[in-house]
């Protein structure tokens, strides 16, 4: 039988208390240490509680997962990594309580750094993607929308499924957005971007009963709840492969495109580190990968020698 909601909460809840415990009076640590721990555990409580399982129900699988979609959302490799620590300790001290025989986040493998740019998107794949869309439909008018939003503004894919109605500042046209650090910052929308969003909170969300405590959110499912992550990614990559796009489709590949357009383009960086919520400016320069056409491009116009060919 399935645990209930309030049922598999109240279970995380009391595990996590038991490992706050753990970490001072058997680890010795601080209290920021112990809150650094319990805020990376809450990223597992989170993903767990969509799954509807109870901590011990979690597999290695289920936690690959997890740090797979970290991955492709562009959370930093070194944060993957303490992520799993941090999960290992608490499977640890799950063993030690008899509470499981085994702890299956010893099984996870330490992320190694990526090699490669996420996939840049063209105008005309984003066309494609959205032409998947049977925009008659509630659900698919909103997919529609998201996928706009997300190329149109760069977000990240925890900061649309978050984002609430009172963000939306449509006389100004920006986005007010919290990022990671619950960092707040301010993201322009273009006009088509937000005439659909309007529209679809018109027409489409009106339609649709939010459950108590989701009122405030932009974007629900049938069943008037905010969406997940994963939903997202599913449902993108989805159409993209009904587009017929052979490319690595994900929320991070559109808002990796957005920047790179951005820069290419000649938009100043710190403007775009800006826009992105990053909290440095190397992090943004990841996003100045320039294909090998468009450097020839430039080169062609405004080198003398290329000039006089």
């Amino acid at each position: 039988m399935t645990p209930s909601s309030d049922q598999l909460q109240a279970d995380w809840r009391r595990l996590s208390d038991a490992f706050a415990l753990y970490l001072r009076m058997e680890k010795g640590l601080s209290d920021n240490s112990v809150s650094a721990y319990l805020n990376d555990l809450r990223h597992l409580t989170d993903y767990a509680l969509e799954l509807q399982k109870q901590p011990q129900q979690l597999t290695v699988g289920d936690m690959q997962d997890l740090i797979a979609d970290m991955n492709d959302t562009g959370i930093a490799v070194a944060t993957q990594c303490r992520l799993i620590s941090g999960w290992r300790m608490f499977y640890q001290m799950l063993v030690l309580e008899d509470e499981m025989s085994e702890n299956p986040a010893k099984l996870l493998v330490m992320p190694m750094r990526p090699q490669h740019l996420p996939d840049v998107l063209t105008d005309d794949d984003v066309a494609a993607i959205q032409a998947t869309f049977d925009r008659s439909l509630p659900d698919q008018d909103r997919n529609y929308v998201i996928v706009e939003v997300l190329y149109g503004c760069g977000l990240r894919v925890s900061e649309l499924v978050n984002m609430r109605l009172s963000n939306i500042y449509d006389e100004e046209e920006f986005l007010l957005i919290t990022g990671k650090g619950d960092k707040q910052r301010w993201v322009p929308i273009n006009s088509r971007a937000l005439a659909l969003l309007l529209d679809y909170i018109r027409l489409t969300r009106s339609q649709i009963a939010p459950k108590p405590g989701e009122e405030r959110y932009v974007f629900l499912n049938r069943r008037g709840c905010h969406l997940s992550r994963n939903f997202v990614f599913m449902f993108l990559k989805k159409a993209a492969s009904d587009a017929g796009i052979e490319k690595h489709v994900s929320p991070h590949s559109l808002r990796h495109t957005f920047a790179t357009e951005l820069v290419r383009n000649g938009a100043d960086l710190r403007a775009v580190q800006e826009m992105l919520g990053h909290a440095s400016l190397s992090t943004t320069e990841i996003y100045t990968h320039l294909d090998t056409h468009f450097l020839r491009e430039t080169i062609a116009c405004y080198h003398p020698h290329y000039c006089k060919m």
